[in-house]
């Protein structure tokens, strides 16, 4: 028997993004420890010069989620506004993610294989097929940006190790 879409994406996407969210809870807790602002680590902290800060890493993670998805299930995504400086902001992001993951049934996301999926990010445009879209964009950048959040706090001192990010 196959796995389907549904069972590929959003149990996984779901249980990552909540490791992400315990993460970021101990990040949280080590900056209050360490008497670090909030802000130096959500908007600052990265691992090298031209990559993107904390925020942002989590940001594309949850754009993965929810408009990966919404393509796939053929509804409107929500829209976030892309300013979080604060755990807490990036918690309800992380959160908002989660129920949006969560409110799409299986039968929204099986069958959708052979779906068209066309969409442009700036002067990029991509073009494919909903299983190939699954496979070969949203999941690897899904957790490319997952595991860079999880780097740039463990690589700041935060306390965490594998057993955190698999949960």
């Amino acid at each position: 028997m196959a796995i389907s879409m549904y069972q590929t994406s959003i149990p996984q996407f779901t249980k990552m993004l909540t490791n992400l969210s315990n993460i970021l809870k101990k990040g949280e807790e080590f900056a209050k420890a360490k008497g670090v602002d909030d802000a130096v680590l959500v908007s600052e902290c990265r691992l090298a010069p031209d990559m993107f800060p904390l925020s942002k890493q989590i940001q594309i993670a949850c754009d993965q989620v929810k408009n990966g998805m919404a393509r796939l299930a053929g509804v409107e995504p929500p829209k976030f506004e892309d300013n979080e400086t604060t755990f807490a902001q990036l918690q309800e992001r992380i959160a908002q993610t989660i129920a949006f993951a969560n409110s799409l049934k299986p039968e929204q996301i099986d069958g959708t294989e052979t779906k068209e999926i066309k969409f442009s990010i700036r002067e990029w445009n991509f073009e494919f097929v909903g299983e190939q879209y699954l496979l070969t964009w949203i999941i690897p950048n899904f957790y490319f940006h997952v595991t860079t959040a999880y780097a740039i706090l463990r690589h700041n001192g935060v306390e965490i190790g594998k057993t955190d990010y698999l949960g």
